[in-house]
């Protein structure tokens, strides 16, 4: 049997599509002559956009100001050239009349192109942060964007803030054959089950957290944790790091934590017929099989089939 060592595919919200161009966030001069021509990215208080025929709609940023405003944030630039920026704003329909659908990346990730992901994901995780850094941790007083939204700044003594980022990490436990460990968290629905995950603590490594996260979560002792990949998760602002790690079936499960509901080891034959069934929300209304995954927009999918597809 292969041995589990990497993904078959770059997760969804980890593609790449356009150039962030950071150099271009302390340029503003670049950045204010790039402005006419620029596109802009609409998120509204759901963290919804417009969408259609697989990519974001991006409107004209000259539409909405003479010069970039002081909220808006600096995504990258096109192949093309052109500078894209996102704003929180109410969402405007095509201006060429094109059809589109109102949509967030967890309902579809998985129908954007590779430039969207990008720009929705980016996007997402900015304003998200600064719905929530308007005031500085410091000493409480308001502070403002710079560097093209990258950044907020106390005007009082200076101190600057960066978007904060969440690391977590997500881990497929198997027996280093043929089965593996999926689990139902207290919240999901029936029948609902996906992989382990937990955030990383103050001085703790991944793998470390991986080994801690497990243990507490259903009770197993993992060796030979395995980095395999890491994926954006702006729900608000996390950091999903993927590994793999080898258990002994023979232990017992103990949900020492309360966040497991139950879990199980399943085969591998089991697993890909689940896949098959597509996931949860697709299938769940209509499917019998007692074991449904999740969506293709999280690495947890991208994990489970690699493993699944080993012969």
């Amino acid at each position: 049997m292969s041995a589990f060592q990497s993904l078959r595919n770059t997760p969804l919200l980890s593609r790449v599509g356009a150039d962030r161009a950071d150099a271009l966030r302390t340029d503003i001069d670049a950045a204010t002559a790039g402005w006419a021509d620029a596109l802009l990215l609409r998120v509204d208080r759901r963290n919804q956009v417009l969408i259609a025929g697989g990519q974001a709609v991006l409107g004209r940023a000259s539409a909405l100001a003479d010069a970039p405003p002081e909220h808006a944030v600096f995504l990258g630039r096109l192949r093309d050239g052109r500078h894209v920026w996102g704003v929180r704003a109410a969402l405007e329909a095509p201006e060429d009349g094109t059809d589109a659908e109102v949509l967030d990346l967890r309902r579809a990730g998985q129908i954007f192109d590779d430039t969207s992901a990008q720009l929705v994901a980016t996007a997402t995780a900015l304003l998200n942060w600064h719905d929530h850094a308007r005031f500085s941790p410091v000493d409480g007083a308001p502070t403002k964007p710079v560097k093209a939204g990258w950044s907020r700044v106390n005007p009082v003594n200076g101190h600057e803030e960066f978007p904060r980022i969440d690391p977590a990490v997500i881990c497929l436990v198997h027996d280093g054959h043929d089965r593996a460990v999926l689990a139902r968290q207290t919240l999901w629905p029936e029948r609902l089950f996906s992989i382990l995950a937990g955030f990383v603590e103050a001085g703790e490594s991944f793998e470390s957290c991986v080994v801690r996260e497990i243990a507490e979560e259903v009770g197993l002792t993992v060796t030979d944790v395995r980095y395999l990949g890491s994926q954006p998760w702006p729900f608000p602002r996390s950091l999903m790091v993927g590994f793999h790690a080898v258990a002994d079936p023979e232990q017992p499960f103990a949900f020492n934590d309360g966040e497991i509901a139950e879990a199980g080891w399943f085969t591998r034959a089991e697993v890909r017929a689940a896949l098959a069934e597509g996931d949860w929300n697709a299938a769940a209304g209509g499917s019998p099989s007692r074991l449904l995954l999740p969506g293709s927009i999280s690495i947890a999918r991208e994990i489970i089939e690699s493993w699944a597809a080993l012969d």
